[in-house]
């Protein structure tokens, strides 16, 4: 039981850090469209963003996001749900069915190879040249000594 949350926590992070256009082009290959009935959403709210100094201070709320987040059903009676930043309904409904789907053990190798082994791979090299970006405008500030002051 313990094995299936931490399967879904992974894989609806995962999906919630992909962009729609990845995330489609994933899912074509499994050639597959469940029915399914939407039960809530996709709808789009804000959530309140919270926030410690120095990581260990008091909490406090320094902002808010915008979140969509949706709940399908398919035919077979499997719920799915997914939430993700921003205001892509599209993206979040397609991860919502994805995690459905992903609750039949036959389809979940199949997911995991043809949706969340890509969607890893592509989010490792998108946040690799991204560190490398930033990388490249660092700056190393040092203190030099011009001579002792005790003369």
């Amino acid at each position: 039981m313990e094995q299936d949350q931490t399967y879904r926590q992974a894989l609806l992070g995962t999906l919630a850090q992909s962009d729609m256009p990845a995330i489609l082009e994933c899912w074509k290959t499994l050639n597959i469209n469940p029915e399914c009935e939407l039960i809530r959403g996709p709808e789009t709210g804000l959530i309140a963003l919270r926030g410690r100094m120095g990581g260990g201070g008091a909490v406090f709320n320094f902002g808010e996001a915008t979140v969509t987040r949706a709940t399908v059903k398919l035919s077979n009676g499997s719920i799915g749900h997914a939430a993700a930043l921003g205001r892509d309904t599209g993206k979040v409904k397609l991860s919502a069915i994805i995690d459905a789907v992903a609750q039949d053990n036959a389809m979940k190798t199949e997911i995991t190879s043809k949706i969340i082994e890509p969607l890893v791979e592509k989010i490792t090299s998108r946040d690799t040249r991204r560190a490398g970006e930033t990388a490249a405008t660092k700056v190393d500030f040092f203190t030099l000594v011009r001579g002792d002051t005790d003369a």
